[in-house]
């Protein structure tokens, strides 16, 4: 199994509402990608400083399925249209477990 992990942090200037459209639009990729076999996306939790801003964690059964999502032309049309508009900074990992 492929574990992706993908840390956001939102410029100062983001709004509230491109946020939530961040979370909404994500949540629409189980419904259209069904390599996804896990997927879990939200606003970092605030208990510890330093954090990023929000994080992703998606589970695939295989590299190829991690591919075809992150290939996805709706996925690539979310962060193009919510994400890269309001990112700061991103850090993200592939891990296989």
């Amino acid at each position: 199994m492929i574990r992706h992990i993908v840390l956001f942090t939102w410029t100062d200037d983001a709004t509230d509402e491109q946020k939530a459209a961040v979370t909404a639009e994500l949540r629409k990729l189980p419904g259209v990608i069904p390599q996804l076999r896990s997927y879990t996306v939200g606003a970092d939790a605030g208990i510890n400083q330093g954090n990023h801003d929000y994080a992703v964690v998606a589970d695939f059964d295989s590299v190829d399925d991690y591919l075809v999502y992150r290939d996805h032309p709706q996925h690539q049309a979310v962060i193009a249209q919510h994400i890269k508009p309001i990112l700061a900074s991103r850090a993200a990992a592939q891990l296989s477990v």
